[in-house]
């Protein structure tokens, strides 16, 4: 009789140095089967069997451990955001973490630094840019060509019949101020006050729309190719109030 070896039939064993029973599964040695008493059946001898495949484990992971660099931390991470905002930002992107968090952390440590560093006025302005208040689809020439002749007198009795109509109107400048009102948010906040030629006592409200700026000074002549813009109410650094004929000014000659 075969000695019991102390080892049964499994998935994840196989003992090719010893005989298995066909019926039970034990391992052992000699010809018959310790436990049944059967004979060895030739194939499941010592050294004829085929090997036993070993089956995957099902969700085995590596237990491996990745390590992260204190510079990597969350903690410092953080800290050094209220310091170095830019040198926070390149840490977080080449960290060890998913790309999907990284894109969008980084995102939002990028608008609050903007936030921070340039006010919200600011941030808007860059996020959705003020359109301008004339036409800038066409050239300076085709622009020239639009523009009717109109007196300061007539634009002043009656601003609403040339409200976005192209005007070209010949003008003196009398002062510039800034519209406190609108100069934390506003591109086109410089405005001049300007007189009739003839000198007939009319003013008329001259928005500097250009591209670059004028920067006229009293008693400058000029011409005007612009649009009407009604009338308008705009406010100094003093907060006094300013009102009367708008002209927003896309180009501006000095004679």
């Amino acid at each position: 009789m075969g000695r019991l070896m102390g080892a049964f039939d499994s998935d994840e064993l196989d003992r090719p140095d010893l005989n298995k029973c066909i019926d039970c599964g034990c391992f052992f040695e000699g010809d018959n089967c310790p436990l049944c008493g059967k004979p060895c059946v030739e194939e499941y001898k010592a050294g004829n069997r085929k090997p036993v495949k070993q089956k995957k484990k099902k969700g085995s992971t590596s237990s491996r451990v990745t390590f992260i660099p204190w510079y990597h931390s969350w903690w410092f991470i953080i800290l050094s955001y209220f310091f170095m905002p830019l040198l926070s930002i390149i840490l977080f992107a080449t960290a060890p973490y998913k790309k999907g968090l990284k894109i969008a952390v980084v995102c939002v440590m990028i608008a609050l630094a903007l936030l921070y560093t340039f006010g919200l006025g600011a941030l808007s302005s860059l996020l959705f840019p003020e359109e301008a208040p004339v036409d800038t689809s066409l050239s300076q020439y085709e622009y020239m060509e639009k523009c009717e002749e109109c007196t300061a007198d007539a634009f002043y009795r009656s601003p609403s019949s040339y409200e976005d109509r192209f005007v070209k109107m010949d003008l003196q400048v009398v002062s510039r101020f800034v519209d406190g009102e609108a100069l934390d948010s506003d591109k086109y906040s410089v405005y001049y006050v300007c007189s009739s030629l003839e000198d007939s006592g009319v003013q008329i409200i001259l928005r500097d729309c250009t591209e670059s700026g004028r920067n006229l000074v009293g008693g400058d002549r000029i011409t005007v190719y612009g649009e009407g813009a009604g009338s308008a109410a705009i406010y100094d650094l003093n907060y006094t109030a300013h009102e009367g004929a708008c002209l927003n000014g896309a180009y501006i000659e000095i004679n």
